[in-house]
């Protein structure tokens, strides 16, 4: 038996592995199969050579790799078997069952065949005694129906002798559907029998006919009568053949005449709101004229309804009437939200304009006007929701505008920080009121606005999105850095360049608090009350992108802070170049006082302060002192300067300090002069007295001085070092520009001496007298 054990499974492995090349419709899959016979993952396909495996799995593994392969080999073993016998006692129980249920199939049809054949009988039995009484009872039958039919016939010969009375009787009720009824009824006789044997009652009743076709007709031209009895009138002239098709047009005109009575007027929709916490939503404030308005419609829909049971062919005419009166609507509505509404006044006139579309729909479903008024919607609420940021846009003008520096008591009103504020409470607040406004859109159960929640959602995201730049364009344009259009001259040039001057530095402060604060807090608004939409389509990307206004007001802020600072840097630059171009300096005079330019510098740069006290945070950073800084020494130069020249008497020696003054500048450290413009009151005011020095250095350098010229320069300049170290932040850089001036000068002097000290400090105290007795009393 062993020697035939060997050719029994040789072949059995030849069949397998002919019908695997047979059903492989790819050769290198059989291929791939055969190759992965002496892998150890192969234990579990058809093709499995237990031999290989065991060789292949001694030569990877190690003893105690066996003995684990061992074990688990002999847990899978037991689990398969386990599984194998409840399979097999599972089948056992099935077939059991099947069994009991043949042995109970068998026990009950085995009595069946008997009850059959005992039915049957009984119902042949039936089946002879029927017909036995059908036979005795037939000419009973036909005798009954001969009499009933005969019956009939008698009734129907009575209604037409007794149709010219009953025909009477209905016109003198005005009954005239009953009338009609009864003539079409009797037609079909009249026609087989009305020449003959009821020629009588036939003429009478055409006679009667008459009278009513004549009274219809009367009814149907009756402007007294309602639309619904003209409809009425007209079907039962089309029951009687009368020829109607004439009458569509001029119905259909008084159709449209009616739209005007039913259309929104002014005064309907002016005083119509719902409010939010009214426990009767839909009822209006103004309900007399509301209500006259809504059975108006449901007559125009009862109107439709008889229409088209006269005309079957109208549903074309019809549907334009319908979607007229939509559009109608809708225009009426669009006129309204030009103005200034809030919610609840557009709610209320939406549920109006809703209420009547679902009156005409249930009588006109095919004019689709929900769908249809459902795109006129779209257009209405767009340009509400644009109206409402256009009246923000303007409330934000109106605060920053409203400003008056023209009167002596600004500095002490402050007119400045009240427009900061007021113009930040509408930034933030009025954009608050807006969203619980648009909130209030998105709370309604309205079908019309549930259908456009998701629109409005992206109108109301784009709508903040395009304020924004909205309001960032109306900052160019109140700053002066952008051309004003005729309508918009009055927000720019009407309380002069004093008032514009100041709005350029609220406009800056504004920008930060719309970046750092406005932006944030609407940001998580519309995140709270407005997420989702998607109406605009997502490859569109999102509608409001917090990101981007933040980035253009940061922008904005500092360009409006440098434009201030170009603005008043430019004025006093004016007075800069009066005071250098108007006086001949190669013929000027002795110094007697210092020159009345410096009062008018000091004077702007006290405006200036003023300004910006209002509306900007004072900075951390303390003054940069002489001591403190690493750079001028120009200042303790200028007194060697001085020093040197009071023993020196002639021109040459003063010559020779001038070069001596250029090789200090080579080797003196670097002092920073121009920084970026901080948020501050000092740096803003730094940053102008330090370009308007630059331009004085300038200015100086475009001049030719004699000697008293440069002195009157010295004088000036000596006295302007202790009123600006008490107003700038950065006092190195002052002195380092101060002595710039002085240099400059001295470089275009015929014969740069400089005043004696004595005589130098004695004007300069004249001066600071005088300047003491005008800061303490400034009216006198």
């Amino acid at each position: 038996m062993g020697t035939e054990d060997v050719p029994l499974d040789d072949k059995a492995k030849r069949m397998r592995d002919l019908l695997s090349s047979f059903y492989s419709p790819d050769p290198s899959s059989t291929n791939d199969a055969s190759s992965n016979h002496g892998s150890l993952d192969a234990i579990d396909t058809s093709s499995f050579d237990a031999d290989q495996y065991m060789n292949l799995l001694i030569r990877k593994s190690n003893l105690e790799a066996l003995l684990q392969r061992h074990v688990e080999m002999a847990a899978e073993i037991k689990n398969i078997d386990t599984d194998l016998q409840m399979l097999v006692y599972e089948n056992y129980n099935k077939f059991i069952s099947a069994t009991d249920a043949i042995k109970r199939m068998k026990s009950n049809i085995v009595g069946m065949e008997t009850n059959m054949e005992h039915l049957l009988d009984k119902i042949m039995s039936v089946q002879s005694k029927s017909d036995g009484v059908n036979t005795s009872l037939f000419e009973k039958r036909e005798h009954i129906e001969k009499l009933h039919r005969t019956r009939n016939l008698l009734r129907k010969v009575q209604f037409i002798y007794d149709l010219p009375v009953r025909l009477e009787k209905c016109i003198k009720s005005e009954a005239y559907a009953d009338a009609v009824k009864f003539y079409t009824g009797a037609m079909p006789i009249f026609k087989a029998y009305g020449d003959s044997s009821f020629q009588d009652c036939k003429q009478a009743s055409e006679e009667a006919i008459a009278i009513i076709v004549k009274n219809l007709q009367g009814k149907l031209f009756s402007d007294s009568e309602s639309i619904q009895a003209r409809a009425e009138a007209a079907v039962l002239l089309k029951q009687l053949d009368f020829p109607v098709d004439s009458l569509q047009a001029k119905l259909l005109e008084k159709l449209e005449q009616s739209l005007g009575d039913l259309q929104l007027k002014p005064y309907e929709i002016e005083n119509v709101s719902v409010e939010s916490n009214d426990p009767k939503r839909g009822e209006v404030s103004d309900s007399i004229p509301i209500a006259a308005h809504e059975g108006s419609v449901l007559g125009f829909a009862e109107a439709i309804r008889a229409y088209r049971v006269i005309f079957p062919d109208s549903e074309g005419q019809l549907t334009k009437l319908a979607q007229d009166l939509v559009v109608k609507h809708f225009e009426t509505t669009q006129q309204y939200v030009q103005g200034r509404i809030s919610s609840g006044n557009l709610l209320g006139v939406l549920r109006i304009i809703w209420t009547d579309v679902l009156l005409m729909d249930e009588v006109l479903s095919e004019a689709v006007l929900p769908g249809f008024s459902l795109e006129a919607a779209q257009v209405a609420l767009k340009q509400y929701v644009a109206s409402t940021f256009s009246y923000l846009l303007r409330d934000i003008s109106d605060a920053l505008v409203r400003v008056n520096v023209s009167s002596k008591e600004a500095a002490e009103e402050l007119p400045l920080q009240v427009a900061l504020e007021a113009s930040k409470k509408a930034v933030l607040q009025g954009s608050m009121d807006v969203l619980l406004d648009f909130r209030k859109l998105l709370d309604d159960d309205l079908g019309l606005l549930v259908q456009l929640r998701d629109f409005i959602i992206d109108w109301v995201q784009e709508g903040f999105q395009d304020f924004f730049r909205a309001l960032d364009d109306r900052f160019l344009l109140l700053s002066g850095r952008k051309s004003s259009s005729s309508q918009d001259q009055d927000l720019t040039g009407a309380h002069g360049e004093k008032v514009l001057a100041g709005l350029v530095v609220v406009l800056a402060q504004l920008s930060v608090f719309i970046e750092q604060t406005a932006v944030p807090r609407i940001t998580e608004e519309i995140a709270a009350s407005f997420s989702g939409g998607g109406g605009r389509g997502y490859e569109n990307g999102p509608a409001f992108v917090p990101g981007e206004i933040c980035r253009i007001f940061r922008s904005a802020g500092e360009k409006l802070l440098l434009h201030y600072t170009k603005m008043r840097t430019q004025k006093v630059s004016t007075l800069l170049r009066k005071r250098f171009t108007t006086p001949n300096w190669v013929k000027h005079k002795e110094p007697r006082e210092v020159h009345m330019f410096v009062d008018l510098f000091l004077q702007e740069l006290k405006e200036i302060g003023s300004e910006v006290r209002q509306i900007l945070p004072q900075g951390l950073s303390r003054k940069h002192r002489r001591s403190d800084s690493n750079g001028s020494t120009a200042s303790s130069r200028s007194n060697q300067l001085r020093d040197d020249k009071m023993t020196r008497s002639n021109t040459q020696r003063a010559r020779s300090q001038l070069l001596e003054t250029h090789l200090a500048k080579l080797f003196k450290q670097k002092v920073e002069i121009f920084t970026k413009v901080e948020y501050t009151q000092e740096s803003v005011v730094t940053t102008i007295v330090k370009l308007c020095l630059k331009s004085l250095q300038e200015f100086a350098r475009l001049q030719t001085f004699n000697r008293s010229g440069f002195q009157q320069i010295q004088l000036d300049i000596q006295f302007l070092r202790t009123p600006l170290k008490e107003t700038v932040e950065d006092e190195a850089a002052i002195d380092f520009l101060l002595d710039e001036v002085i240099v400059a000068a001295s470089e275009r002097c015929l014969d740069p001496i400089p005043l004696e000290p004595p005589i130098l400090d004695r004007l300069i105290q004249a001066k600071l007298a005088k300047w003491n007795r005008i800061q303490l009393h400034p009216r006198s």
